[in-house]
């Protein structure tokens, strides 16, 4: 039978959907999330699979993502934005004693990945999705404000700018990016926003020892060092991902990041 998907907020209904579809969808959202060492709820799947209706949808209408089958979504969005427990504890990310999770900015956050998936599971973290395309999210915030999500906000502009902003420079415990830069130019955007002794976490393809290599003094720089590096496979697939974990040991440079557009032209050295 085939039905209409409601959410908690006014007005916030999408898709048509089948109920066994909606069941297979996150049976394998969970047994892959069992694989990261994450226990999953069925709510919690249920949420994701609301996003991921919500995704599609407007992705009619705008472009969102070049991933929109169902399986590949799955794997190639959700887990691989999940694969940070890899190389951090999902532990972490619980608040403990009547305290609220840690505090995390997704840079270049684009439809929501990793930071709101990573908000949906694990729901103490106090997240800020940063983006420089405003139509992204707003399409975020209707997420939200649909899916009922707290403790989430948007953020619209560009990381040079509001890296020297003191509401938001050295206020976050981890920062994370999937986006598409070099790690001299992507650490230059990330780093200003984590605090000392917190974590940089960038997402990466599983040949990147090169693209380390030549930013290592750039990442000095900005007052960190790279802690770690993950390589893995996504879980019953043959797609190798990295993670690059980088610790900052000290407060960055106030010359950085440098004016809007710099940093990608002329990535530190």
């Amino acid at each position: 039978m085939k039905v209409r998907v409601t959410f908690p907020g006014e007005g916030c209904t999408v898709g048509v959907t089948d109920g066994e579809e909606m069941n297979e969808f996150c049976e394998k959202l969970i047994s892959l999330a069992a694989r990261l060492r994450i226990d999953l709820s069925e709510e919690k799947a249920i949420r994701l699979y609301k996003y991921y209706l919500m995704l599609i949808e407007k992705n009619r209408v705008m472009n969102l993502t070049a991933i929109t089958e169902e399986d590949e979504v799955i794997l190639k969005h959700f887990i691989d934005s999940l694969s940070i427990a890899y190389c951090i504890d999902p532990a972490v990310f619980t608040g403990k004693d009547g305290h609220p999770g840690p505090k995390m900015i997704d840079i270049g956050t684009g439809a929501g990945f990793p930071g709101l998936v990573l908000k949906i599971v694990f729901p103490d973290i106090q997240m800020t999705l940063f983006d420089s395309l405003k139509k992204r999210l707003n399409f975020l915030d209707e997420v939200i404000s649909c899916l009922g999500i707290e403790g989430v906000s948007t953020l619209h502009g560009r990381a040079e700018d509001f890296g020297h902003d003191q509401k938001y420079r050295e206020k976050y415990d981890f920062a994370v990016s999937r986006a598409v830069a070099n790690m001299a130019t992507l650490s230059e955007y990330c780093l200003p926003f984590v605090r000392k002794d917190g974590c940089f976490m960038a997402y990466k393809t599983a040949d990147c020892e090169g693209e380390i290599s030549s930013a290592e003094n750039a990442i000095r720089k900005l007052g960190a060092e790279v802690e770690n590096i993950y390589h893995f496979t996504l879980p019953e697939s043959d797609i190798g991902r990295s993670l690059i974990v980088l610790r900052k040991n000290h407060l960055t440079d106030k010359k950085y990041p440098r004016k809007a557009g710099t940093p990608s032209k002329d990535p530190l050295k």
